[in-house]
């Protein structure tokens, strides 16, 4: 990508076509439960600070501050920022946000302490350089804070095209299609998302697979099963291989080391 992606032009159209559908639901129920996990990991702490960059219209950090916590709310998007302050005065949770419109590669002009908790979700892949964004961004993360990332897996991507017979577009290397404004021009390398976590000084305590199955079903809407039955499987399946890296996102949670065992962890392998 030559620039980073804003959504001010389609933010409606993002906001039903995203959140409000079944892929969707699927992905908020997923990524919730390891939510939960990060934050039994914070119980002694009654009010937490939590960054979610490039959060679009805050799902998932809404839930967050209904547990009394405190969310910067950053995006590029000043209209995706005003869907988000709408939803989220009408649901009683003002007082719990500070909106941010900047993109999340200048968010430490804003940053007055480091964060316990960084959201950093299906953003890297509207990026032009996402490696610089997610080192910034992890910088901004306390010691034994925990960054949640999600990203667009190239992996997913391939497959996707492989089972539907695109071939000819896989050779090509898979171009974009215009016509798609809603899906990322390409996915990333889960090993190099990986790799550019732990080089951060973070430890990844977590992954899951976020609709492992569904988008290859060839048809939702055809088959003896609810969407109940559905979500449940996804659940079921989204932490263990192969599933993990057959997601058309991959959710990742890690721990940043306090510098003395990064010093160790350094000594040991270099």
């Amino acid at each position: 990508m030559a620039e980073d992606r804003n959504f001010d032009d389609i933010a409606h159209k993002f906001a039903k076509n995203i959140y409000g559908s079944g892929k969707g639901e699927i992905r908020q129920a997923v990524v919730w439960q390891d939510i939960e996990c990060i934050l039994t990991r914070f119980e002694k702490y009654p009010s937490l600070v939590v960054l979610d960059a490039g959060g679009g219209l805050a799902q998932l950090s809404q839930q967050i501050a209904r547990r009394g916590h405190h969310v910067t709310l950053c995006d590029i998007s000043s209209q995706m920022l005003a869907l988000a302050k709408k939803e989220i005065t009408k649901v009683g949770l003002l007082s719990q946000y500070r909106f941010v419109h900047s993109p999340v590669q200048e968010i430490s002009e804003y940053i007055e302490k480091p964060i316990d908790i960084l959201l950093f979700h299906a953003v890297m892949e509207w990026l032009a350089d996402p490696k610089a964004a997610l080192d910034i961004l992890l910088s901004q993360v306390r010691p034994k804070g925990i960054a949640s990332v999600m990203f667009y897996n190239q992996n997913g991507l391939l497959f996707k095209n492989l089972i539907c017979g695109n071939l000819s577009h896989v050779q090509e290397g898979m171009p974009h299609k215009k016509r798609f404004k809603l899906q990322p021009q390409k996915g990333l390398d889960p090993v190099a998302v990986y790799e550019w976590i732990e080089a951060a000084g973070f430890r990844i305590l977590g992954k899951s697979g976020v609709r492992t199955f569904h988008d290859y079903m060839r048809d939702v809407r055809v088959g003896e099963y609810t969407f109940e039955q559905l979500l449940a499987m996804e659940q079921q399946f989204c932490r263990q291989e192969p599933f993990i890296s057959l997601g058309r996102y991959i959710h990742v949670w890690a721990e940043r080391l306090d510098e003395g065992t990064q010093n160790i962890n350094n000594k040991e392998t270099g």
